[in-house]
């Protein structure tokens, strides 16, 4: 192939000229998607290696590297391929490169994935390049890359053209490099402190462990509907019954089928452990732990900002009673209420509307909500929850309304819930049959009683220590993400026809 083979009446259209590049290419070279193509070092060890190489000094060390072309420029004589470590230049010219690499590059296209054999230099300017002596195509792109994302009007397209957003914005690049040191590092701090992972199923049978709208599908072998799991709780609970281990944890996807905003998906990813013979502040304080350590690994301190705010994720969290963060924002004083009358009266008086069948918890839990949520930047433990609305954890021993269950806060996100476990197996069994027939009274008629963990539960739990993080929200805080669907690879869209 010659370069004026190459540049023969090709079309104006940008699509149609690499579709007709392509057949050039087929017709000269045969196969340019070639199976085979062995790479000596990423281009990140390149730099590496040769990073204390002076300036206008060359090497005699031959390398091989491949990469996608970001940026060609004087007829493709110099180019920038990037891998995913990083960039290299590459450098073609008639005194250092054959013909017949050079009789390639009218050919290659900004987009285009390439070979690069070659002479490691550094230029005057101090750019580290390579002399190429061979050049191969390894992947021939038929559409143009995007020159780049900017304003409102693309934010919908990087989500759903996924592929394109990583490739042209470095800062997407980094989060989800981020996101996979994130949740390695949760796997591998459990693991540290003695957790063993385990796998539960995703199919449900009977949906349990949380109160939220589940998605349905059929099996279709055993003609049974089921359901994708809304928390894998009860089954943890059930190895924990099992004695295979005293702490177990499970990194695991979840399914709600709920609203769509910033923080909520509905699919989304959590770590959920139990730890037997221990109890919530126990738990308490391993969540601190888990969370400065992360954060140093990605920040290299426990301080680090998320938009204008400035958060720290050293130790130890404040830690305060919800009736008392209520009372000290509100004046509210709920456990001087006795009944729930009292309790909904209270909290009209505070200019809220409330349901006639509200109870004293649900007033408390939702002053909370509206008047103290708001107001949690720094990360806190926010503790003794109403039992109405708690049915796994234990009663604070003295306050048979609030149960020792707590939930970690951080920039007004909920991050973590917490229980010490409820483990009396006739409480639990009263708990949720009134959760289920709460249920069925609010139209929830596929909700049944899971009797295959009430059975083991009758066989005895160990006293626990429970706990679930929402792992996409702390990856949006460490990483200074905007929405949840910026950490999510690959979130779920409407068709583009909607």
């Amino acid at each position: 192939m010659n370069e004026k083979t190459a540049a023969a009446s090709l079309s104006s259209d940008a699509a149609e000229v690499r579709a007709q590049k392509l057949k050039l290419l087929r017709e000269q070279i045969g196969d340019v998607y070639p199976a085979h193509f062995h790479r000596t070092m990423t281009n990140a060890e390149l730099v590496a290696k040769y990073e204390s190489l002076e300036p206008d000094t060359e090497t005699q060390d031959i390398v091989t590297v491949a990469g996608r072309v970001f940026s060609s420029r004087n007829s493709g004589m110099f180019m920038d391929i990037h891998d995913a470590s990083g960039k290299i230049q590459i450098f073609s010219h008639k005194d250092t490169t054959p013909e017949e690499a050079r009789a390639l590059l009218p050919m290659i296209d900004i987009g285009d994935i390439i070979g690069v054999t070659g002479i490691v230099r550094r230029t005057k300017r101090g750019e580290l390049t390579i002399n190429a002596q061979a050049i191969t195509m390894l992947t021939k792109s038929l559409l143009p890359m995007p020159e780049k994302w900017h304003g409102l009007s693309d934010i919908e397209l990087r989500y759903r053209k996924r592929h394109l957003d990583i490739m042209t914005n470095e800062e997407s690049k980094l989060r989800f490099q981020q996101r996979s040191r994130i949740v390695s590092g949760i796997r591998r701090f459990m693991e540290n402190d003695g957790f063993m992972e385990v796998e539960t199923p995703m199919l449900h049978s009977v949906y349990g462990g949380a109160t939220a709208e589940p998605f349905k599908t059929h099996h279709n072998t055993l003609k049974l509907d089921m359901f994708l799991r809304i928390a894998p709780e009860l089954y943890l609970k059930r190895t924990l019954v099992s004695g295979l281990t005293d702490k177990v944890f499970e990194i695991n996807r979840n399914f709600r089928n709920e609203g769509v905003s910033t923080r909520h998906n509905p699919e989304f990813t959590m770590m959920e452990c139990y730890w037997a013979y221990a109890d919530y502040e126990d738990v308490m304080d391993l969540v601190e732990r888990m969370f400065a350590e992360l954060a140093i690994s990605i920040h290299g301190t426990t301080e680090f900002t998320y938009g204008d705010k400035e958060i720290s994720f050293k130790g130890p969290f404040r830690r305060v009673p919800m009736p008392d963060a209520v009372k000290e924002a509100t004046g509210i004083d709920f456990l001087a209420m006795k009944t729930d009358e009292e309790a909904r009266a209270a909290t009209e008086a505070a200019g809220f509307e409330v349901e006639k069948d509200w109870t004293w918890g649900e007033c408390l839990a939702f002053v909370f909500e509206e008047k103290v949520e708001p107001t949690l930047i720094q990360p806190a433990h926010v503790t003794h929850f109403p039992k109405d609305i708690s049915p796994f954890a234990k009663e604070v021993p003295g306050e048979p309304r609030l149960v020792e269950r707590f939930e970690t806060y951080c920039n007004t996100w909920e991050l973590g819930n917490a229980f010490s476990e409820l483990n009396d197996p006739e409480e639990q069994r009263a708990r949720m049959v009134e959760q289920l027939e709460q249920a069925h009274a609010r139209g929830e008629q596929a909700k049944q009683l899971d009797d295959e963990f009430l059975d083991a539960i009758d066989q005895g739990m160990p006293p626990a220590g429970g706990l679930g993080i929402g792992v996409d929200r702390l990856i949006m805080l460490l990483t200074n993400a905007p929405s949840i669907r910026d950490v999510i690879l690959f979130p779920a869209r409407r068709h583009k026809a909607d």
